[in-house]
């Protein structure tokens, strides 16, 4: 049964437990910063067990480990920043695009205000989420009449 396991610094551990005489042990089967394709074939091959690249994603995911994006998701990523700042594919590449991805239709706001964030970096996020909360401390208090405070009467039984 393989696990991921948070290594030293930036890095994470693909571990295998596996029964020996002594007891149960765990090896390491590939350490990575990001997991990626090249680890997780790495560890596949290094293990006991049968392991999937699936399972060890979803593992990943669960425990918070960065996982790589594949090279459809980071040209999807690059494109749509693209699009954002207001430059875009040629018109044929572009009906060419329109016609492979099916949709036909003008994206939402929800859709376009997710665009702007779909390949922000964390460092990108956590400074937004600071001028958030920045922001929300600046705004005034609600100024609300509470009237005389009293303490609902118990139930009788």
């Amino acid at each position: 049964m393989a696990s991921i396991v948070k290594g030293r610094g930036q890095t994470w551990e693909i571990r295998e437990s596996v029964r020996t005489p002594r007891g149960p042990r765990s090896r390491t089967l590939a350490t990575f910063r990001r997991l990626d394709d090249e680890t997780i074939e790495r560890a596949r091959s290094r293990a006991k067990a049968p392991l999937t690249a699936d399972g060890l994603v979803s593992i990943a995911r669960r425990v918070g480990a960065p996982v790589a994006a594949s090279a459809a998701d980071e040209a999807a990523v690059r494109l749509l920043r693209e699009l954002e700042s207001g430059s875009g594919p040629r018109p044929v590449l572009r009906r060419l695009l329109v016609e492979r991805l099916g949709e036909r239709r003008q994206p939402s706001d929800t859709i376009s205000s997710a665009a702007q964030w779909i390949g922000a970096s964390t460092e990108e996020r956590g400074a937004a989420l600071r001028d958030l909360l920045l922001l929300a401390d600046a705004l005034p208090a609600p100024q609300r009449s509470l009237g005389k405070l009293e303490y609902p009467p118990l139930a009788r039984n």
